[in-house]
C-alpha cells in the first residue's frame, strides 16, 4: 500500500471519529489542537486506525503520535512490518 493510499485511509478515519470533512483535514494537522480531539477520541481514533488498516498498534505509542502525517508514518511503519 503506497503512502497516499495510507494517508487518504487515515484522514477516512479521521473524519468519521472526529466528525470533520477528511478535505478540511490537512497533513500537519494536530489532533489536539487543530482538529479537536479529546482523549476519549484519540483511543477511538487508535481503535478506528487498528480496524480500517488491519493491524494491532502500540497502545502507548500510538497515543503519543500527535499530527496527521505522524498517523500516516506509524501505521505504514506497521504496514512494512506485516
Amino acid at each position: 500500500m503506497n503512502i497516499e493510499e495510507v494517508n487518504s485511509r487515515v484522514k477516512k478515519v479521521i473524519a468519521q471519529v472526529l466528525e470533520k470533512n477528511a478535505s478540511d483535514i490537512g497533513d500537519n494537522a494536530n489532533f489536539v489542537t487543530d482538529l479537536g480531539a479529546s482523549s476519549i477520541q484519540s483511543i477511538r481514533l487508535v481503535a478506528g486506525f487498528e480496524e480500517e488498516f488491519n493491524i494491532e498498534m502500540d497502545e502507548d505509542k500510538s497515543l503519543q503520535v500527535q499530527t496527521v502525517s505522524g498517523a500516516v508514518a506509524f501505521i505504514s511503519s506497521y504496514l512494512q512490518a506485516g
